[in-house]
């Protein structure tokens, strides 16, 4: 007998309903668990928001520090790794945002 020659049937193991699967709440590096997520929408539903949002933080947070520690183009691009260009965009992004962006993106700042 051939594997084309078993016959196809459903069983109740493999078309098992969601709501008897177990699902682990396995969270990501944001949160430990889904349910206790800060954020207003999962980071796996839309990648490019997330990304985003944690790159405009990460934004913030180095301007924010060349502004506390009065740091040059240069010195910032040292002490953070990033490129002198990098700093530039930076500077426009942030100059760019709103202060409500600003509160919303406190939970990136976290990591």
């Amino acid at each position: 007998m051939t594997a084309l020659d078993w016959p196809i049937t459903s069983s109740p193991a493999l078309d098992a309903v969601p709501e008897f699967y177990h699902y682990e709440d396995t969270g990501c590096e944001v949160s430990a668990a889904c349910l206790d997520c800060p954020l207003p929408q999962c980071k796996y539903d839309d990648p490019a928001w997330f990304q985003r949002n944690r790159r405009l933080a990460r934004d913030f947070k180095i301007w924010s520090a060349m502004q506390q520690h009065d740091l040059t183009v240069e010195e910032a691009a040292e002490r953070f790794e990033v490129t002198v260009r990098t700093i530039f965009r930076i500077m426009r992004r942030c100059r760019d945002a709103s202060v409500a962006d600003q509160e919303e993106l406190a939970v990136f700042a976290a990591d």
